[in-house]
């Protein structure tokens, strides 16, 4: 905050507008602060409108009772130095509806050619859904900010209410985001703790993020229309017992970059621990499309990427009508209570294809689990395994045009700028069923489009003018 501001009495909005010329100090690389407006502290009601820029400063809130608007096309910067991070608590608004033109983008302040994984701290929207955690705080902000509802909750401001509107994101692009703020507690490119269903969420991109794309912590949001594009941790992870629907997903790994404790597509928990508390983790995912770092043979340039699917401590997430090809490991359920929820139907697999190098890595079982049962699991949903080195023809049978896939050599900024991603031919064009009773339960009933098609794309690219593949070099 402005120290003129301060000595003016002005009321404490946290926005300020540096007007005078500041110049850069030598060990910091961002733009001049006379370019942006700034964002810092608690934000009351406002709208950002596309005419100007944005700086987020620290950690910035949206607190209970405010609400913050984006205007389609607007840029918001977040600071490299002070670890920027934008934080929706709850009972705070974000409205951020871009269109597919204009879309919303969330970025790093580095300047082009210079933006790198975990320039800031990203976005994150907390609610008053339900969790199977009491009093849950969310990684990486201090001091503690608490989300989500659970009955045994003793925060008199807890109450559950799985309704619960945080806002909207649509048409959203957020890059280079997602730190560890603190020891062992990290960001995502997007974090969600117990959002609720009123929320919409639909046409968001995460790239080059420092940690998970998309983490949700429990919360029972529904998503359309998801991209993680070149993150470090796992693409689409899963905690606490988030209950919510997630249909039309993409994701795609460069071969060198991932997390040492291991880069998945899905990582899915229950919990922080494998006790047994409910809300399970019951998440349903439909029409993904994985593509890992194996372009061809059975070897990865980084020896941390592991699972297409790594279920865990009794997690009942279901995934269904989706593809992944190209990571080293298939299938995991790493404890037996995740082999139970599957077998007593709390999670289904149904109709998925993983395309693995195979051999021993393609069912795997963590304590009082064998690959046999795994296996069984996940042909009982008739899903399907093909094992063997990856090649060119991996991908054309299935439909999958090559062009979205690094290849060796290929550095991050030598990716498309318009890859396809539509199937017009191949194996994925058919195959997808939407009849079992998992799609018919409460609050999942209406919401997945009944589509022929396996993986997020048929005929259509539903990635065409708002997303992004080359954010290292796009000027804003």
């Amino acid at each position: 905050m402005s120290k003129l501001i301060k000595r003016l009495g002005l009321p404490v909005m946290a926005l300020s507008v540096f007007l005078t010329s500041c110049s850069k100090d030598d060990d910091d690389n961002t733009t001049p602060p006379s370019q942006y407006v700034e964002l810092t502290g608690d934000l009351t009601s406002m709208r950002l409108t596309a005419d100007k820029q944005y700086l987020l400063k620290g950690q910035v809130f949206v607190r209970n009772g405010q609400t913050l608007t984006i205007d389609p096309g607007t840029v918001l910067f977040g600071e490299k130095r002070s670890r920027g991070t934008l934080i929706i608590d709850r009972g705070g608004r974000i409205v951020a509806q871009g269109d597919v033109n204009n879309p919303i983008v969330m970025t790093s302040d580095q300047p082009v050619g210079t933006r790198d994984r975990g320039d800031w701290g990203g976005l994150v929207v907390l609610g008053n859904a339900g969790t199977n955690q009491v009093d849950p705080t969310i990684e990486g902000i201090d001091p503690a900010v608490y989300f989500g509802g659970n009955p045994s909750n003793i925060l008199s401001s807890a109450t559950v209410n799985d309704d619960d509107n945080s806002g909207t994101l649509k048409y959203v692009r957020v890059e280079f985001a997602g730190i560890e703020l603190t020891p062992n507690n990290e960001t995502n490119s997007i974090t969600l703790g117990g959002v609720g269903r009123g929320t919409t969420m639909e046409y968001c991109q995460v790239s080059f993020g420092g940690d998970d794309g998309f983490e949700w912590f429990g919360g029972t949001v529904n998503a359309k229309n998801l991209i993680v594009f070149n993150t470090w941790d796992d693409d689409f992870d899963v905690d606490y017992g988030f209950s919510g629907n997630v249909q039309f997903g993409l994701s795609v790994r460069y071969p060198s970059y991932a997390d040492q404790s291991g880069s998945n597509t899905f990582e899915c928990d229950n919990g922080p621990n494998d006790n047994d508390v409910e809300p399970y983790t019951t998440g349903t995912f439909s029409n993904i499309t994985g593509i890992g770092p194996i372009r061809s043979g059975s070897s990865t340039s980084n020896a941390n990427f592991q699972h297409s699917i790594d279920l865990r401590r009794r997690t009942a997430v279901s995934i269904a009508n989706s593809v992944f090809v190209g990571f080293p490991r298939g299938v995991r359920m790493n404890q037996a209570s995740v082999v139970g929820q599957y077998q007593s139907n709390r999670g289904v697999l149904l109709n998925n294809i993983v395309v693995t190098p195979g051999g021993a890595n393609a069912f795997l079982a963590g304590s009082g689990v064998t690959p046999t049962e795994v296996s069984t699991i996940w042909t009982a949903g008739g899903n399907t395994m093909t094992e063997g080195a990856i090649s060119d023809n991996s991908f054309s049978t299935l439909g999958i045009n090559t062009n979205i896939v690094y290849g060796p050599g290929m550095v991050a900024t030598a990716y498309p700028t318009n890859p396809t991603f539509e199937v017009t031919a191949g194996s994925l064009l058919t195959g997808a069923e939407f009849t079992n009773a998992k799609f018919s339960e409460a609050n999942r009933t209406g919401f997945f489009q009944n589509v022929a098609y396996r993986g997020a794309f048929g005929s259509t690219d539903w990635t065409a003018g708002w997303a992004e593949f080359k954010p290292v070099d796009k000027a804003y």
